[in-house]
């Protein structure tokens, strides 16, 4: 049974179910971001550090394939920052996300015109930061997640934030089906955003490489590399994890980590370059077994997540166990 759950999530978004589509780089494209929002969630189209006209052209193709609300993920410190942020008030874009960096320029450009600015954060301080500044939410993103990670687990941040803030609080981070979509409830969030899920769906444009590297993976095949650099990033293991682990080793400078990244994301999304390319996923990645349509996905998780509720609501509150 497939049961919408109304939070202020979905209520602020315009959405049915509050299940948000991470905007990852090189994968959280048009096609990805429309098939998440036909199927009743938020689909994101990642700008990562690509040009305006790239970012314009999604835009305007997302339009094409969905008449849903949609967002777009800002990462503050690609060096279009600023043209994004003029094209994202030209273009009039419902949702944004943002990530590294501070949201205040966003906010003030973007809020004003309706927009709903939602920054990714990773700490208690951070959130109450962003909430001053006028986010309309905030997703808490825990260091089980792919890509660049904080340092606390979703359990422990997600509760932290929901306390501290007033905004509603989206859980990301370890959560790929209806059973995490409830623990993320229970911890207080009002929606949640998945990265590594939707990477293996169908309408993603990840390489098959890439997805059957998730698929594969276990329980400990994520790694956290570049710790030294105080940007540490969670793939799954391979010759490059190994190659970054050895300069982590040997202490080298940073440049030397810098150079190594290079490219490293593309080579594994659009190349299907899983030894040398960067394969980020999160720790999820073990429970993810399939690759299907988004739209199957999130019909998946509202129905396991109305078993797990009735399942608690029998086992628990009706008080058959001691």
């Amino acid at each position: 049974m497939v049961v919408k759950f109304k939070t202020r999530i979905t209520e602020m978004l315009g959405i049915e179910y509050p299940i948000i589509q991470g905007g990852m780089a090189w994968v959280a494209n048009a096609e990805l971001a429309a098939a998440v929002s036909n199927a009743g969630g938020l689909g994101i189209i990642g700008a990562g550090n690509a040009p305006p006209d790239w970012l314009e052209g999604e835009i305007r193709r997302v339009r094409e394939l969905t008449d849903k609300p949609f967002g777009v993920n800002v990462m503050l410190l690609s060096p279009f920052v600023d043209d994004v942020i003029e094209l994202l008030k030209r273009e009039k874009v419902p949702v944004v996300t943002t990530g590294a960096g501070s949201p205040q320029k966003v906010i003030d450009a973007l809020k004003p015109l309706g927009t709903k600015v939602i920054p990714v954060i990773a700490s208690v301080a951070h959130a109450k930061r962003v909430e001053k500044q006028g986010a309309d939410a905030v997703v808490a993103e825990g260091m089980e997640s792919g890509g660049h990670i904080g340092e606390l687990t979703t359990m422990a941040l997600l509760p932290q934030v929901v306390d501290a803030v007033k905004i509603p609080v989206i859980a990301a981070g370890g959560i790929a089906d209806g059973r995490g979509f409830v623990a993320a409830l229970a911890l207080g969030a009002e929606g949640v955003q998945m990265g590594t899920r939707f990477v293996c769906a169908q309408e993603s444009p990840a390489h098959i490489r890439y997805k059957e590297k998730i698929i594969n993976a276990g329980d400990r095949d994520t790694v956290v590399t570049a710790r030294i650099t105080g940007h540490p990033v969670r793939c799954l293991r391979n010759k490059l994890t190994r190659e970054f682990e050895r300069l982590e080793e040997e202490r080298a400078p940073i440049e030397e980590f810098e150079k190594l990244g290079i490219g490293k994301l593309r080579a594994a999304v659009v190349d299907g370059d899983v030894e040398w390319g960067s394969v980020m996923a999160g720790q999820i990645a073990g429970l993810i077994k399939d690759i299907k349509p988004a739209k199957k996905i999130i019909e998946d998780i509202m129905s396991e997540a109305y078993e797990v509720l009735k399942k608690l609501s029998v086992t628990y509150l009706r008080g058959e166990v001691s």
